[in-house]
């Protein structure tokens, strides 16, 4: 159990990438590391693009970046619709700041973007948001993963194996 000990929160909201979100979920717990699932508040449960649910355990405004090693936000349509509420915001800036584990795949740069945490850093993402984070300052590449510290990009759910490797050693 190379993570026990360890825990990590993965971000959640309505549209979800499916794959993004459940592989990274499960990955994590069979590494031993200990999962919670944070949402906006806008509900209790929510719906990914390809219909699973996915249960929220607190919502952003009650975690504390001191209790977790690390994030990772999935992308869909939910980066979008987290951007919208302030406390996913700030739960995104304050793990940069306190420089524990911000990964983000696909769409989810849009929240690194929100977040204001992009300037001057490598990173890639969903081909489409690549115009987004460059504005927001970011030097963007087209990789399977990019690690910049403790902010690790990936660009969509095939490059879901390496983008958790990246992760799983980034946590140890």
């Amino acid at each position: 159990m190379i993570l026990k000990g360890k825990k990590m929160i993965i971000l959640v909201e309505q549209m979800f990438n499916d794959l993004e979100f459940w592989y990274p979920y499960y990955r994590l717990k069979e590494a031993g590391c200990h999962v919670v699932v944070v949402g906006s508040g806008s509900a209790v449960e929510y719906t990914g693009k390809s219909g699973t649910q996915a249960k929220v355990d607190f919502k952003a405004e009650y975690i504390s970046t001191q209790d977790y090693d690390g994030m990772i936000i999935p992308g869909g349509y939910a980066p979008d619709i987290m951007r919208r509420y302030p406390a996913m915001v700030k739960l995104v800036k304050d793990f940069h700041s306190a420089r524990k584990i911000v990964a983000a795949i696909c769409h989810a740069g849009w929240m690194l973007a929100s977040a204001e945490i992009v300037g001057g850093r490598t990173v890639t993402s969903f081909y489409s948001i690549r115009d987004d984070l460059i504005h927001a300052g970011a030097n963007w590449v087209d990789e399977e993963v990019v690690v910049d510290g403790t902010l690790i990009t990936s660009r969509t759910p095939d490059d879901l194996p390496v983008f958790m490797r990246a992760i799983i050693y980034a946590a140890k």
